[in-house]
């Protein structure tokens, strides 16, 4: 079966469907999984995630149990 024709079954199938809930759990389903979804982001929100892209590339980021013991050990100082 084609993406098409599975569409075309889907929808066929759903016009048939008088139960509200049930329409209203497709519908869930359906918004969690389309392209709606994506992020878009800022001209200067990308250059910051490619600058720090690089920055992991080089070694220059710290490990979140390695962060998690600092501020531990920060917190503890007060």
């Amino acid at each position: 079966m084609t993406v098409i024709q599975l569409k075309k079954l889907l929808v066929n199938r759903i016009s048939e469907i008088n139960d509200v809930s049930f329409l209203k759990a497709i519908k869930t389903i359906l918004y969690s999984k389309t392209d709606a979804d994506v992020l878009l982001l800022t001209d200067d929100q990308r250059k910051e995630i490619m600058q720090s892209k690089k920055e992991i590339q080089k070694g220059l980021y710290i490990e979140q149990a390695e962060l998690d013991k600092k501020v531990a050990k920060w917190a503890s100082a007060k």
